[in-house]
């Protein structure tokens, strides 16, 4: 999730542990400390764009390691407050928030090595996007009301915390839904690997991508509209370019960070390898330049993010203005290069 959210979910689990004991400002701080810490690896290089992506989320949202620094920092704490007394309070309180980031990442779709240093595998639920207002709006709420209001306030922080589990659990249960309904419509593509994930700002438009060694599919479902038809767009890949690069490194990389659900396509001189996790046709998070040679340096693609089209286009969806089988609005990854050939087959496949 974004700063912000892990700021107010720290804060209101330190306040909610040892508001009642201790300041309620001083929980507040420091849980927002400790929120923020995990994401304090944003600031080391890892050589290239492509292991800064991967390796993000990775030792420092170990359950493992947060769990090893939970009581030096509850020592700290105490010392610098003279509150020996209420270590235990302080040691729970900081487990929770030190735990709870990277639990909170993984309910999105980019990847959480939880487990490190037993396995590097990102986990991802995608239940929720990297940024929504729902989920961190009522946190901050509480949080702003008990600091206001002091220890008497203490049940409004709650209250936001409970809201914001129920949240999560709503996103969980609709992502269920729209996968059960994706399933059923899909049948045609027995052999497609299927993910369902938010689109921007919210948990009722849903984004559905089918991916199999011939082609990837991309649809949307908003659960506000009657028609349940899922409209999917068809864009054909390249087989022999997956197999030319299928031992490259980077290549390899991509694609378990990725769990497969990458593209890699020919764009004049260049090939480029794009997570099709995040974000969505035409305006991706993440697309790379795949080196000619293994041990050149990998090279990311500027994003051109017109953040206003695509909440406008969330926005007309979610109305009704225009079905969520519209597609975003052309948006070229890289705004000062030619623009890329479009692959996309014209007619569209709809699943009834």
């Amino acid at each position: 999730m974004d700063s912000l959210s892990q700021i107010a979910l720290g804060s209101a689990v330190a306040v909610a542990v040892v508001g009642r004991r201790s300041s309620v400002k001083k929980a507040a701080l420091w849980g927002a400390f400790a929120g923020t810490l995990p994401d304090l690896d944003v600031f080391i290089d890892y050589g290239d764009a492509l292991s800064n992506m991967v390796y993000h989320r990775g030792f420092s949202h170990s359950l493992f390691y947060l769990s090893l620094v939970s009581p030096l920092l509850a020592l700290l704490i105490c010392k610098i407050h003279k509150e020996m007394a209420l270590y235990r309070h302080w040691l729970v309180a900081i487990a929770l928030v030190l735990l709870t980031h990277p639990l909170l990442d993984t309910m999105t779709i980019y990847g959480t090595q939880l487990a490190q240093p037993f396995s590097n595998y990102p986990f991802a639920v995608g239940s929720i996007f990297i940024i929504d207002p729902l989920y961190t709006l009522p946190l901050l709420i509480g949080l702003i009301w008990v600091l206001w209001r002091g220890k008497r306030a203490l049940a409004a922080n709650t209250a936001a915390l409970v809201f914001s589990c129920c949240y999560l659990l709503w996103g969980v249960a609709a992502q269920q839904h729209v996968l059960q309904v994706a399933t059923q419509q899909s049948q045609a593509h027995e052999n497609s690997r299927i993910l369902v994930v938010p689109t921007a700002l919210n948990t009722l438009l849903w984004r559905i991508l089918l991916i199999d060694d011939n082609a990837y599919y991309e649809g949307f479902y908003s659960l506000l509209e009657k028609n349940t038809a899922i409209s999917f767009q068809r864009y054909p890949l390249d087989a022999a370019l997956y197999q030319r690069y299928q031992l490259h490194p980077d290549v390899q990389t991509l694609a378990a960070f990725s769990q497969g659900f990458y593209a890699l396509e020919q764009q004049g001189e260049q090939v480029i390898m794009t997570d099709l996790r995040m974000g969505q046709q035409q305006n991706y998070a993440f697309s790379f330049v795949v080196p000619a040679q293994a041990e050149q340096t990998v090279v990311r693609l500027p994003r051109n993010l017109q953040l206003s089209d695509t909440l406008q286009w969330v926005w007309r969806t979610l109305t009704g203005e225009q079905s969520a089988a519209s597609q975003l609005p052309h948006n070229p990854t890289n705004p000062d290069a030619a623009p890329a050939p479009d692959h996309r087959e014209p007619a569209q496949y709809s699943s009834h």
